[in-house]
């Protein structure tokens, strides 16, 4: 059987398999490879991505209540930031350098890659918003971050050359417009300019995650590309907020999430692994097998899931208006997921 099988099998590109005119995925259970015929295993492989990159924004969201949490401790916000992504970086390097070390290995034609998606999709996107956010409305700054999708998907037409169709610019357009309500950004008042531009520089930044990401996860580990990032984005973010410099009090100030009162430092490690480390091995782990137009769409749902984490852990909640801006939200996201083509990645 195995050789008339490796006969028939023309080309495969990571999880998908060109097998005579026809396209197979290859769904993993374990070590365990099971081939799944034409539209079914690309709707396989897609779902799996899809729910990846849910993973990591559900994760993602909840950095937003333990962050808040912690700077009414008396931490800046790039303290935290520092403090969230070096503990990240440490923790995450010194468990793959002893368990995975072929994960790091890397080639040199790749080192400009590993610096942009370090500076530009870990430490960038962190660093910007909250210059965003220490001068504009959270709401405000939270819209102009996530146009990073609209971003993405100019740079796959206009760069890549691929036509996206109009729906999914109807899409993005209406996840982008529900984001406003739910920000509700006419209560935001005059805007500072140098917050604007912090803001859009870190949409920029956030699609230079999903471009780069993408282009690494097709060719690397992902867990080795995150810890080499997370490491890079250390370095960047200790320059602007050093850790070591913060005092050793404030690991032990209180903090209150959902009514109870516990040391920082709880806080700040469950920041590091479920805020920092696992949503950013989820993000690159979805942009395996789906494309950046569509994956940046889905950190749609970040907003939403931290919102209803500020509900539950810190009494805030959202009102009428801001519901029907998330149901918009989702109705953007899902018509992008419904309507955008296969083939808007480019080969590495």
């Amino acid at each position: 059987m195995v050789g008339p099988v490796l006969t028939v099998i023309l080309r495969c590109d990571r999880q998908d398999c060109v097998v005579g005119n026809s396209v197979v995925g290859l769904v993993m259970f374990g070590h365990t490879a099971v081939v799944v015929a034409g539209e079914v295993g690309r709707a396989a492989i897609r779902a799996r991505a899809v729910g990846w990159g849910l993973v990591s924004w559900v994760l993602f969201a909840s950095s937003g209540p333990l962050a808040e949490a912690v700077m009414v401790a008396g931490w800046s916000p790039g303290a935290v930031s520092s403090a969230r992504i070096s503990l990240g970086a440490v923790l995450l390097g010194s468990m793959i350098a002893v368990l995975r070390p072929r994960a790091l290995w890397f080639g040199r034609a790749d080192l400009w890659l590993l610096l942009g998606y370090g500076v530009f999709g870990v430490a960038g996107v962190q660093l910007l918003f909250f210059v965003a956010v220490e001068r504009l409305p959270v709401g405000v700054a939270m819209v102009l971050v996530n146009l990073a999708p609209a971003l993405v998907a100019l740079w796959v037409q206009i760069v890549r050359r691929a036509r996206l169709p109009g729906m999914v610019w109807v899409g993005i357009g209406l996840a982008v417009a529900g984001m406003a309500v739910v920000a509700q950004i006419w209560q935001g008042g005059g805007l500072d300019p140098l917050g604007v531009a912090a803001g859009l520089g870190s949409a920029i930044c956030s699609a230079g995650y999903f471009l780069l990401g993408e282009h690494g996860a097709t060719r690397y580990d992902p867990v080795g590309m995150t810890a080499v990032g997370l490491a890079i984005g250390a370095v960047v973010v200790a320059v602007v907020a050093p850790p070591w410099t913060l005092p050793a009090e404030l690991l032990t100030a209180p903090a209150a999430l959902g009514g109870v009162q516990t040391p920082v430092w709880p806080v700040l490690l469950v920041l590091a692994v479920a805020g920092t480390v696992l949503p950013y091995l989820a993000g690159l782990r979805a942009l395996r097998d789906l494309p950046s137009a569509l994956a940046s769409v889905l950190a749609v749902v970040e907003p939403l899931v931290a919102a209803a984490l500020a509900w539950l852990l810190l009494g805030q909640s959202l009102t009428l208006t801001q519901m029907a801006g998330a149901v918009i939200m989702l109705i953007g996201a899902m018509l992008v997921q419904l309507t955008m083509p296969e083939t808007v990645r480019t080969k590495s």
